[in-house]
């Protein structure tokens, strides 16, 4: 039992003391092996009344362009401005990528970080989730890695009981690259049972790429929940199409009822099974319940898809969901964009987000979600501001954008300012561990609230980082 003290930002409100039982273990329908799947802890902590009562994080893995997105630089020379003109937008004194017409008209209710900055030059979200900077980035995820926000979320007993605390789509992050396990969405140090729901992906690709590496095709499909391996088959496409996904799954998992693996699972593990088959979780991700204009809003694509699920779980009462755009294989490097670096922009990336972004905003604040959801878009660095040889961009962690949406964050804002490059923060600077305190924040989360490590040590949940109290509405 702890407590924890927090009173700069705003008055604190007292969170009733209550025994938590969080089903963290669901990671292990995503491939890993058995943990613990059921903990219980009693906490008491001071809870700030929350602006958020769900964030979603959509990570464009690799290392997006920040220069031929959202910090473009016109009078800069060729070879640092790149190919690509820019357009203005509804926020007056913004102006944004040509390639982003759609996201450009909602520019006045969002916030542009221009400044997020670090070293950690790695592909890992690690330092966008748990504000982290001292991992080794040659090493895929570690067990002494700090908790990710998702996983702090399980750990506090944030949201439905009934539901994951976390979800993380369309599978974990290196998941198309033969399994790598790249560090981020996990329970770290505090354990694998806090580890988010891992979604399950089967992607198609529209054709076979013309090379090997950096020719972008689009991943289809759709996230599924995942199974155990010595559950029935799930796969959709065994399925007729007459019926619903919900209806599919009702089926099989009166069949795996009746298998010899669920008389194998001990109590927690069934109640961790439970929840994975409830009809909340499995409702979030039935797609057929949304309409074809819907559908089409956000893009028919593995992303767009996974998007849906996600506004589809912020309704459903999850606190915490992140997409990664996946880099698979040979199928281009997703934001990777050591060579053909505008193509990818061109034909792939920037049209799905030009889809997905104002297709989730729209979509909430139709429904009302929209101020109590926060939506962010960015990735672990930006990129080089001179184009390479093989008109690519390569690693830059020195400077990256965030772009930040509903959910406690003050509208129509740019923070931070770079040089005539977009190279280096000249004005408000923003590490990861600052912004990870300013999410956490937003959730009603003291971000000074410290978990025990492997060996007993206090560690702040975000690395000691501070909100920035200019982003706060």
């Amino acid at each position: 039992m702890f407590s924890v003290r927090y009173g700069e930002l705003n008055d604190r409100v007292s969170f009733r003391r209550r025994e938590l039982l969080r089903i963290g273990g669901l990671s292990l329908f995503g491939g890993m092996t058995f943990p613990n799947l059921l903990q219980c802890a009693e906490i008491s902590f001071q809870h700030i009344a929350p602006r958020a009562k769900s964030v979603i994080l959509f990570n464009l893995l690799g290392g997006p362009s920040h220069m031929d997105m959202f910090d473009m630089k016109p009078e800069a020379p060729p070879e640092i401005r790149g190919e690509f003109q820019p357009i203005d937008t509804s926020l007056p004194g913004l102006q944004i990528c040509e390639l982003l017409p759609n996201t450009a008209k909602l520019m006045h209710k969002a916030c542009v970080i221009r400044t997020f900055s670090h070293m950690y030059n790695s592909h890992d979200p690690l330092v966008m989730m748990t504000g982290y900077t001292g991992a080794n980035p040659q090493l895929p995820a570690q067990p002494t890695d700090p908790p990710d926000i998702g996983a702090i979320c399980q750990y506090l007993g944030i949201g439905p009981h009934d539901l994951p605390g976390s979800v993380c789509m369309p599978c974990y992050p290196g998941w198309g690259q033969e399994g790598y396990r790249r560090g981020g969405p996990y329970g770290g140090f505090l354990g694998s049972q806090y580890d988010p729901l891992f979604s399950l992906c089967n992607p198609t690709f529209e054709r076979e790429p013309k090379f090997q590496h950096y020719d972008p095709v689009m991943a289809c499909g759709e996230p599924v929940l995942p199974g155990m391996d010595e559950l029935p088959e799930m796969s959709v496409d065994r399925f007729t199409n007459r019926r619903s996904l919900l209806d599919q799954v009702d089926e099989r998992f009166s069949q795996t009822s009746q298998s010899k693996a669920q008389e194998r699972l001990d109590k927690f593990q069934q109640r961790a099974f439970s929840m994975l088959t409830s009809s909340k979780t499995r409702d979030a991700f039935d797609l057929s319940q949304e309409t074809d204009e819907t559908r089409n809003r956000y893009g028919r694509n593995l992303f767009g898809a996974s998007m849906l699920i996600a506004r589809r779980l912020v309704e459903a009462g999850v606190p915490y969901i992140s997409i990664h755009q996946e880099i698979f294989k040979h199928y281009g490097h997703a934001y990777d964009m050591h060579s053909n670096n505008f193509n990818m922009l061109r034909n792939v990336n920037l049209p799905i987000l030009d889809l997905v972004y104002p297709a989730v905003v729209q979509d909430l604040e139709d429904r009302g979600l929209l101020d109590s959801t926060l939506v962010i878009v960015m990735g672990e660095m930006g990129r080089s501001p001179r184009v390479n040889s093989s008109a690519g961009r390569d690693h830059w962690p020195q400077c990256g954008f965030s772009l930040l949406t509903g959910g406690g964050i003050k509208p129509g804002m740019i923070y931070g300012a770079t040089d005539k490059q977009a190279a280096y923060p000249t004005r408000n600077p923003v590490s990861p561990a600052d912004l990870v305190a300013t999410i956490y924040h937003l959730l009603g989360i003291d971000p000074h609230m410290t978990v025990n490590d492997r060996v007993g040590r206090p560690m702040p949940i975000a690395q000691g980082g501070n909100p920035i109290v200019d982003l706060l509405a």
